[in-house]
C-alpha cells in the first residue's frame, strides 16, 4: 500500500459495514492493500440488500468514497448519501474551480470576470471540457490569477455524473447529513479500533488473501457475539 502521509507496507484492507443501531458488523470483505476503498463499495452495498433484504435508507462514508461512480450509484439506488469533504489543493495563486459558476441550462461555465467557458468535447473517461476564448483572456485583468497556459486559454473539466456528487455535497451540509456523519466515528471507526486494540487485527497471523479473510471474519464474529451478549444483558 502506498498512500499520502502513510507508511508504505505490505497489507490487506478490511472493508467493513456496520448498522447504526447496535453497531453489528453485517459485512467484512478483504482485498489487497493496493485496492482503493471505493472500488468494492457498491458491490458490498448490493450484497447487504440481497443477503439480508435490508431497506437501506442512508449511508455515511469518509472522503475516500467521494467518487463520481459511488455518488451516481447511490442516486440510482435512491439512497441518501453523506460523504466527508475531500480537500483539494489548487495551484497557489490561481482561482479555485468553485470560483467558476456552472450554468446547467446553457451548459457552460462563467469565469470571475463574467466571460463564458464553452463546452468543447467529452473525454473517454467521461469528463466534459470547457474552454475560454483565448483572445478575450489575453486582455483580461485577472489573467494572472486564472491560468498560466501559453495560449492564454482556461480549460475546466466536469464529469458527466458531477451533478450526483454535488447532491451528495448538499446532503453533507444538511441537518440529516450532519447527524448521520456524526455517528460514523462512533460506529464504524469504533468497530475498527476494537478489532485492532482488543482482537489483534492490527497484524495478520497468516499470509494470503484467503487466510487474511478468515482472520477478519472470525474477528468480526467475536465482536458481534460480544455486542449481542451486551444487548441481551441490558434487556434482562
Amino acid at each position: 500500500m502506498s498512500r499520502d502521509h502513510k507508511q508504505e507496507m505490505f497489507c490487506y484492507l478490511d472493508h467493513r459495514t456496520t448498522d447504526m443501531k447496535y453497531n453489528i458488523i453485517t459485512d467484512a470483505y478483504v482485498t489487497p492493500g493496493n485496492v482503493h476503498d471505493s472500488v468494492p463499495y457498491l458491490e458490498r452495498l448490493d450484497r447487504q440488500v440481497e443477503k439480508f433484504d435490508f431497506n437501506v435508507e442512508a449511508v455515511a462514508l469518509d472522503s475516500g468514497y467521494l467518487t463520481n461512480p459511488i455518488c451516481k450509484g447511490l442516486a440510482d439506488r435512491k439512497i441518501f448519501g453523506t460523504i466527508a469533504h475531500r480537500r483539494f489543493h489548487p495551484t497557489k495563486g490561481l482561482f479555485p474551480k468553485w470560483k467558476f459558476k456552472y450554468d446547467k441550462d446553457q451548459n457552460y461555465y462563467i469565469c470571475p470576470n463574467g466571460e463564458t467557458l464553452a463546452y468543447s468535447t467529452t473525454s473517454r473517461d467521461g469528463y466534459r471540457e470547457y474552454k475560454s476564448d483565448p483572445k478575450k483572456c489575453a486582455t483580461c485583468p485577472l489573467l494572472d490569477q486564472c491560468t498560466r497556459s501559453k495560449n492564454h486559454q482556461k480549460v475546466l473539466t466536469r464529469h458527466v455524473w458531477e451533478e450526483h456528487k454535488e447532491k451528495v455535497r448538499e446532503n453533507r451540509l444538511s441537518s440529516s447529513g450532519k447527524m448521520l456523519y456524526k455517528y460514523r466515528k462512533e460506529k464504524i471507526e469504533r468497530s475498527f479500533a476494537d478489532s485492532k486494540q482488543l482482537h489483534g487485527l492490527r497484524y495478520c497471523r497468516l499470509r494470503g488473501l484467503h487466510n487474511a479473510g478468515e482472520q477478519v471474519l472470525l474477528t468480526a464474529a467475536c465482536q458481534n457475539m460480544k455486542k449481542i451478549a451486551t444487548h441481551l444483558a441490558r434487556l434482562g
